[in-house]
C-alpha cells in the first residue's frame, strides 16, 4: 500500500472528523483528569505574536492533535498502516523527532520494514544531524540485509559518536552483523568504515579486534589472523584479541597460539586461561591444559570450574587421589554458594567424578554410594547409566541394561534416550550387533534425526553390516547433502576397503568442501591417495592433518605410509608419539599388529 499523496491527504480530513467525535465521547473523562504529557507540544516555530498568525498555528496544533489520536487509536485497534501514515504525515508537518520516531517503531512493530526504513530516512532528510535518527537507518537496513547501503550510516554514526559510545558501538558491530546472509560484504562495510579508527591508541585494538571477528565470521582466517596480530601489536594485555586469539585457535588456526601465549604472560582474565585450558584438553594436549590450570588455581584459587576441570584432568590421567583433592576444593567451594539449580548440577557433575574414581579403584560399592547422593531428577537416567556401566564391568550387562529399561519415560524423547544409553552400554561392552539393534528403535522414533542415524551407521560397520552402514549414510547425504560427516564417513569406508576409491575419493573431496580445514576429513583425503597409490602425495597431506590435529589414528596413517616408504624409523617415531596421545586407539594398535611391528 502506498501510504503518501492522496491518500494522506483524505485520512487527515477524515482523522479531523472522526477525531472530533472520539474527543467529544471522551469529554466527560478528560475533565476530571490532568491534561497528559503524552502529546508532543506546539513547535517553537509556530508561536507568533501577530493574532493571524497565532489562529493558523492553533488550527494546525488542532489538527495535528486529532492526527495523532486517531493514528494511537487506529494502531492500537489493529490497523497500523493507517496509524503509521497519519503519524508519518504529522512528523513532517511538524518536523518533531518524537513523532518520526513513533511512525518508525508503528511500522517496526507491525514487521514491516521498508516503511520503517522509510521513515527513518524521512526523518534523517529532516534532521540530518539527529543520531537517533541515523542508528534508526543503520540497524534497519542491515535488518533488512541491505548490507552495502549501511555503511555511510555506519561511518556517519563513527563519526559523530563520544568516545565511550564509539567504543561500545564498535564492540557491537559484529553481533548487529551477526545475521548478514553475505558476511564478506558485512566485513568488507565494517573494515572500511573502521579505517580511522584503527590507529587511535585508546581505540585502536578495540577496531582490530572487531574486524578480526567480522572475517572470521565470513571465514577469512587469514584476515581474522591479521587483525588479531595487529589488535595485539597495539596492546598485548587487551583482552578481545586475546579471546580472538582463542576462537583463531579453536578454528585450527596455530598461528594465532603465540598471540595467546604473550597474552597469558602478563595478567590475563582466568576466563581466558579457562578456556585455554578446555581448549587444551579438547585437543589431548593434557601437559599443556595442566599448566594452565595450575596458573588459574594460583591466580584466583577460588574459582570452581577450574578445580572440576583438574579433577577431570587427573582422572583422565589415572592420578586418582589428585582428582580427589580437586573434587574436594571444588565441592568446599560450592558450598558457599546459594542453592540454586546450576548448583546442584554442579555437585552432580562432582559426585558423578567421584563415582569413576571408585569405579577404576575397582571400589563398584562406593562408585554406587557417590551415585546415590544424585538427588537432580534431570541427572536420573545419567546416574542409571552410570550405575549400569558398573554392573557392566562386573560382567553382569543383561542386570545393566535392565536398569536402563527401568528408568521412568513419559515422552518419545525420554524413551529415544534411555534407547541411546542402552547401545552406549553395548557398545563400550563391544556387542555391536546387539547395539545396532537398539540404537535402530531409537532413529525409529526420530527418523529426521541425522546424528542419530549417523550413530547408527557406525554401529552398522562396527557390526560387519556395511551394505546397512552405506544405505544409512546415503539416506542422510540424501536429506542434508552438506552432512560432512556421512560424506567423509562413506568415502573412508570404501577407502579402508580398497573399493571404488575414484568414488571414495570424490566424497571426501565433497566433505572437505564443507569443512575444508577438518583434520580428520584430510586424513580421509590422505588414506585414500596412499590406497590409489600415491604415496608422497598421501604423506604431505597426512602430515597437514596432523599438523592442525595431532590423533593416535592420523598417526597410524602416517607411520603405515612411512614404512611403505621404506622409512621404518621414522614410521616407528611417529607410531610411538601416537601411543603416547592415546595408547588405547584401535586404530594405531590394529595396523602395529598387522605388520608386526613392536615397539
Amino acid at each position: 500500500m502506498d501510504y503518501y499523496g492522496p491518500m494522506v491527504q483524505s485520512l487527515r480530513f477524515r482523522a479531523v472528523a472522526l477525531a472530533c467525535w472520539a474527543a467529544a465521547s471522551m469529554l466527560p473523562a478528560m475533565a476530571q483528569t490532568p491534561a497528559q504529557s503524552t502529546v508532543p507540544a506546539p513547535p517553537a516555530e509556530l508561536e507568533d505574536t501577530d493574532a493571524a498568525a497565532s489562529d493558523d498555528a492553533a488550527a494546525l496544533n488542532a489538527e495535528l492533535f486529532y492526527e495523532l489520536l486517531l493514528g494511537e487509536m487506529t494502531t492500537s485497534r489493529g490497523d497500523p498502516g493507517t496509524g503509521y501514515a497519519l503519524m508519518l504525515d504529522a512528523a513532517r508537518r511538524s518536523g518533531d523527532p518524537q513523532l518520526y520516531r513513533r511512525a518508525t517503531e508503528i511500522a517496526l512493530q507491525s514487521r514491516s520494514g521498508e516503511y520503517a526504513l522509510m521513515a527513518a530516512r524521512a526523518w534523517k532528510e529532516a534532521l540530518p544531524q539527529s543520531r537517533d535518527a541515523n542508528r534508526y537507518m543503520l540497524r534497519i537496513l542491515i535488518s533488512l540485509n541491505r548490507i552495502g547501503d549501511s555503511a555511510e550510516p555506519l561511518k556517519q554514526e563513527l563519526s559523530t559518536a563520544p568516545t565511550r559510545d564509539k567504543i561500545s558501538t564498535i564492540r557491537a558491530l559484529p553481533q548487529l552483523y551477526g545475521r548478514a546472509s553475505d558476511k564478506a560484504l558485512a566485513a568488507q562495510v565494517v573494515r572500511q568504515a573502521l579505517q580511522a579508527e584503527l590507529n587511535h591508541p585508546a581505540i585502536g585494538p578495540i577496531a582490530w579486534t572487531t574486524v578480526g571477528r567480522m572475517d572470521l565470521a565470513a571465514s577469512d582466517k587469514a584476515g581474522a589472523l591479521e587483525a588479531a596480530s595487529q589488535a595485539h601489536a597495539q596492546d598485548p594485555a587487551d583482552d578481545g584479541a586475546a579471546m580472538l586469539a582463542l576462537e583463531l585457535l579453536a578454528e585450527g588456526v596455530t598461528q594465532a597460539e603465540p598471540l595467546l601465549a604473550g597474552y597469558l604472560a602478563g595478567k590475563p582474565l582466568p576466563e581466558v586461561r579457562m578456556a585455554y585450558a578446555r581448549l587444551l584438553l579438547e585437543s589431548q594436549r593434557l601437559a599443556d591444559a595442566q599448566f594452565q590450570l595450575d596458573a588459574v588455581n594460583r591466580e584466583q584459587a577460588d574459582m570452581p570450574e577450574a578445580w572440576l576441570l583438574q579433577a577431570s584432568l587427573h582422572l583422565q590421567g589415572g592420578r586418582l587421589e589428585q582428582a580427589e583433592e580437586a573434587l574436594r576444593r571444588f565441592t568446599g567451594l560450592l558450598e558457599d554458594l546459594p542453592a540454586t539449580p546450576q548448583r546442584k548440577r554442579a555437585l552432580t557433575q562432582a559426585y558423578l567424578m567421584h563415582a569413576q574414581v571408585a569405579e577404576k579403584r575397582g571400589d563398584y560399592a562406593g562408585a554406587e554410594g557417590w551415585l546415590s547422593r544424585i538427588e537432580d531428577a534431570a541427572e536420573l537416567l545419567t546416574a542409571q547409566s552410570r550405575r549400569a556401566a558398573l554392573l557392566a564391568r562386573q560382567g553382569k550387562l543383561e542386570e545393566a541394561r535392565a536398569l536402563i529399561r527401568a528408568v521412568p519415560a513419559s515422552t518419545p524423547d525420554q524413551e529415544r534416550l534411555k534407547l541411546q544409553a542402552e547401545a552406549q552400554l553395548l557398545r563400550e561392552a563391544k556387542q555391536y550387533a546387539q547395539a545396532y539393534t537398539v540404537l535402530g528403535k531409537a532413529v525409529a522414533l526420530a527418523p529426521a534425526d541425522n546424528d542419530l542415524t549417523y550413530d547408527q551407521a557406525m554401529l552398522a560397520e562396527k557390526a560387519g553390516r556395511l551394505d546397512d552402514m552405506e544405505r544409512l549414510l546415503r539416506a542422510i547425504i540424501a536429506r542434508q547433502p552438506d552432512y560432512h560427516h556421512a560424506l567423509n564417513a562413506l568415502g573412508f569406508s570404501l577407502a579402508e576397503r580398497g573399493v571404488r576409491l575414484e568414488e571414495a575419493k570424490a566424497l571426501i573431496v565433497k566433505a572437505l568442501e564443507f569443512a575444508p580445514n577438518d583434520p580428520f576429513i584430510t586424513d580421509s583425503l590422505g588414506w585414500v591417495e596412499f590406497r590409489l597409490g600415491n604415496r608422497q602425495e598421501a604423506l604431505t597431506i597426512l602430515k597437514r592433518a596432523y599438523e592442525t590435529q595431532p590423533d593416535a589414528e592420523i598417526a597410524a596413517h602416517i607411520g603405515e605410509v612411512l614404512w611403505s616408504l621404506g622409512e621404518h624409523d621414522r614410521a616407528r617415531d611417529i607410531w610411538r608419539e601416537g601411543l603416547r596421545i592415546n595408547k588405547d586407539n584401535d586404530t594405531l594398535k590394529g595396523t602395529l599388529d598387522r605388520l608386526g611391528v613392536r615397539l
